[in-house]
């Protein structure tokens, strides 16, 4: 665990920040404004505390910490009337972790920094080409999240190391678990084509992040959405990586290329959704896929409008998960499982999970919810024994229209220990994990 040639933590932190974020994004302070545009002052500040009765780095015993980070700066958009609209950001991260630090050794509770984060510029069409709808022309660049389709492949660089992996090479300032950073360092994108109709993203990204290899890449989307849904396609290659960082696993993301087949739709049932993605990665190695199916069903008529989906996930032995991250305000997308995905080990990589997760709200500001994963091991050839148990209890609670809280209570019982084959330390009993997440944004 402390060598910086490692894999396993690459799967990193959920980024609950991320959907705290788009929302804090769009409760940001208006400086100035005008017919035509508006200069916004951004800030988002997120605490949290953590306590779980289990370790999975070889410490006994279990870790009590706390994360925190702040996110501040700038954003704005300028119309220059039928010339389109042009817009940006230019924001800061300060971030920090205290205690032990986290359950799977990614940080030891020393980490402090401040760095920039956002500063990206770009310009969309308005109605300036009528052919491609409204802003059907978008061009962007610079340092600022990019996410491809719904983020299964390419979310954004939110991994979030600290001082515990490859003694502190790999550290990124803290926060693991709130992933205080996830923008890619250099990007140039351009959409076109709006979201309806057949359109398209066209990308190039660069991660300056070390537990990422520094990874380098373009990518393609082409999606067809109408009102019965949605389909569409993505080619990833990868471009190089830095070897400083890279072992070889990472390394073969240097000229590998991923395809995609993806769609969504309701089916013609009201209130339902279904999605599936199908994946492929071509590498030196060989061959590797990944793949979900989805069902989901709102109760609309039911008191407290409850939802249920259901959700099969499969990733074959040497699955590269990339940049696949969080993309809703929906707990457990991709990053399945707040102790498994985040402390036990990477769950995107030689193993299947079935998961079902239920949520209503008793009333409009206050969210409930419910998550079940079920992990198996695909090869026992594999180091690290990936069976599993996990349920997830939470809330989101809407204080103030600037103040959400999220406490949440973690049970998962892993089938084998350290000393079987597994990643938890002390048995293979039950670990209780305890979090409390407190955001502000302005």
């Amino acid at each position: 665990m402390n060598s910086f040639k490692t894999t396993w933590v690459a799967n990193g932190a959920l980024a609950l920040a991320i959907a705290i974020g788009q929302v804090g994004q769009a409760q940001a302070y208006e400086l100035s404004s005008s017919a035509e545009g508006a200069i916004n002052v951004d800030l988002l500040a997120v605490h949290g505390w953590m306590d779980s009765r289990k370790n999975y780095d070889g410490r006994e015993g279990g870790s009590n910490w706390r994360e925190g980070f702040i996110k501040y700066g700038f954003s704005g958009y300028q119309g220059v009337g039928e010339s389109g609209t042009f817009y940006g950001g230019l924001n800061w991260v300060s971030s920090a972790t205290w205690g032990d630090g986290d359950a799977g050794g990614n940080s030891d509770g020393s980490e402090r920094s401040t760095t920039l984060e956002d500063a990206y510029l770009g310009w969309r069409s308005a109605d300036l080409f009528p052919a491609l709808g409204q802003d059907g022309l978008d061009f962007s660049f610079g340092r600022q999240v990019v996410q491809l389709g719904k983020g299964f492949i390419i979310n954004d660089d939110g991994l979030n190391l600290g001082r515990g992996p490859a003694d502190g090479a790999l550290n990124r300032g803290g926060a693991y678990y709130l992933a205080a950073r996830h923008a890619f360092d250099r990007t140039a994108v351009v959409r076109i084509g709006g979201q309806e109709g057949l359109h398209g993203t066209a990308a190039w990204l660069k991660s300056d992040n070390r537990a990422q290899a520094e990874t380098e890449l373009a990518a393609t989307t082409i999606d067809y959405t109408n009102d019965a849904g949605s389909a569409g396609l993505t080619w990833v290659h990868g471009l190089d990586v830095n070897r400083e960082w890279a072992d070889g696993f990472l390394q073969q993301r240097d000229g590998m290329n991923v395809y995609s087949v993806r769609g969504e739709s309701d089916a013609g049932i009201e209130n339902a959704n279904f999605a599936l993605e199908h994946a492929w990665q071509s590498k030196d190695s060989g061959t590797e896929n990944a793949w979900y199916i989805e069902a989901g069903y709102t109760f609309m008529e039911a008191p407290w409008t409850p939802s249920l989906t259901y959700r099969y996930t499969r990733y074959s032995e040497e699955w590269d998960s990339l940049f696949s991250g969080l993309n809703s305000a929906d707990l457990g997308t991709w990053l399945q499982g707040e102790v498994a995905a985040n402390y036990a080990g990477p769950y995107a990589r030689n193993n299947d999970v079935h998961h079902i997760a239920l949520t209503a709200s008793p009333m409009e500001q206050l969210t409930l919810g419910a998550l079940f994963f079920d992990f198996s091991t695909l090869k026992s050839s594999d180091t690290l024994n990936r069976d599993g148990r996990e349920l997830d209890l939470y809330a989101q609670w809407a204080v103030t229209d600037n103040i959400v809280i999220t406490p949440l209570l973690g049970l998962y019982k892993p089938k084998k220990d350290d000393a079987e084959g597994g990643s938890q330390v002390g048995g293979n009993g039950t670990n209780v994990y305890a979090q409390l997440v407190l955001a502000a944004f302005f």
